[in-house]
């Protein structure tokens, strides 16, 4: 009988964050070295995502020249250490996530004879990145997409972006939607009872934006047109320093908190009643899917795969980026609704359910491996020329 387990070797660039790229990654490994294929992450230095994957029980590697900045000296090492790396485990399959290692680790896999597949967690090349910067981005994802025998995207928004931008040939680029595990239905959120309690789950970095949130708040406070409320933020990172700043300056201390990198999250939505996201680009943020899970009514910013998730006045709502006036009116609609956001949570639960489960998710993308693990990797450029004039 044939072995259906699969070598594979997936590489995500950054261990000192723990965003939605890294969460896939090790949940998506971990499912699959579960079910016994053999798998291996390299990832970027030594951070906490390390160690998440050590507790998952994935096998793992730092890469000592893989950096987020763009240094051509040390991207090139890193391609000769990755390329060394991979040619020792002789994968089958070879799965990048995130935009340096999936530019680094398309050179480095080449010639090796394992199939390759790009995962892009949101291009960095849509609406909101500045002109230049996104033409920049735009022609290097047009030339290493041949690199890849497929390209996934977590949502129907980012494919037809690529398809627009030129990135990918004809079937090259497919969707397969985020996903999420389950938790214990003792996990589940109670949003109509209560004091109100936003949550946010999300790292305070560029392009999530907590700014617009604080003010729509003290909209509301300022004109007394909602009820009691909090706000807990959970994330770290760069942008936490002004959100405390501008919280204090609004005088919204009483009411609004950043708690940082916290390890039960889904408790703590579970206690929570909206799930809020207000960003200015995305791909399909887990935080999105982890709200409905939890049974909450999603209030977030109109961008990007969100709506495909969020069903605007049947599972929360949308609002566009940066509006503060929409922003509050949105809370404020929310807060004083105990049957909406009953309503909107329980309509989540099952759009989570029946769309986004991480079963769902592994399943899509097992497809796409095995489809080509079977199959052998698609002929790239100069290999399709040459079969088509003999």
């Amino acid at each position: 009988m044939k072995d259906t387990r699969l070598r594979i070797a997936f590489v995500i660039t950054r261990s000192d964050a723990v965003g939605g790229a890294q969460i896939h990654v090790r949940d998506l490994a971990g499912a699959l070295h579960d079910e016994g294929h053999v798998v291996r992450v390299w990832v970027g230095g030594h951070g906490p995502f390390v160690e998440l994957l050590r507790q998952r029980g994935v096998e793992v590697r730092s890469l000592r020249h893989l950096v987020a900045p763009i240094d051509p000296v040390r991207d090139l090492r890193a391609v000769l250490e990755l390329r060394r790396e991979l040619a020792r485990f002789a994968p089958e399959l070879v799965t990048l996530h995130s935009s340096k290692a999936g530019a680094l680790g398309r050179l480095a896999a080449r010639g090796l004879g394992a199939a390759v597949v790009y995962t892009a967690h949101g291009w960095p090349f849509v609406e909101g990145v500045p002109p230049r910067q996104a033409a920049v981005y735009r022609v290097v994802e047009r030339l290493a997409a041949p690199l890849a025998d497929r390209i996934i995207t977590v949502s129907e928004h980012d494919r037809r972006l690529a398809e627009r931008a030129g990135v990918g040939r004809a079937g090259q680029v497919v969707r397969v939607h985020n996903g999420v595990l389950d938790v214990d239905a003792s996990l589940r959120a109670r949003p109509s009872e209560g004091p109100v309690r936003l949550c946010a789950v999300a790292r305070l970095d560029v392009p999530k934006d907590p700014f617009t949130v604080l003010h729509a708040l003290h909209r509301l406070r300022a004109h007394r047109s909602a009820g009691a409320f909090t706000l807990e933020w959970i994330g770290d990172g760069p942008l936490r320093a002004a959100a405390e700043q501008l919280v204090a300056s609004l005088g919204l201390a009483d009411c609004c908190r950043f708690v940082g990198t916290q390890g039960d999250v889904a408790q703590r939505l579970a206690a929570a009643s909206v799930l809020v996201l207000s960003t200015d680009r995305e791909g399909l943020p887990l935080c999105v899917l982890e709200g409905m899970r939890a049974g909450l009514p999603v209030v977030a910013s109109a961008v990007g795969g969100i709506p495909e998730a969020v069903e605007a006045g049947c599972t929360g709502v949308l609002v566009p980026p940066r509006d503060r006036r929409a922003w509050a009116r949105a809370l404020g609609s929310l807060i004083d609704d105990p049957r909406q956001r009953a309503r909107l949570g329980a309509a989540g639960r099952t759009r989570y359910e029946t769309h986004f489960s991480f079963e769902r998710q592994r399943e899509a993308t097992l497809d796409v491996y095995r489809s080509l693990c079977t199959s052998g990797p698609a002929p790239l450029g100069w290999e399709r020329d040459v079969a088509a004039s003999a």
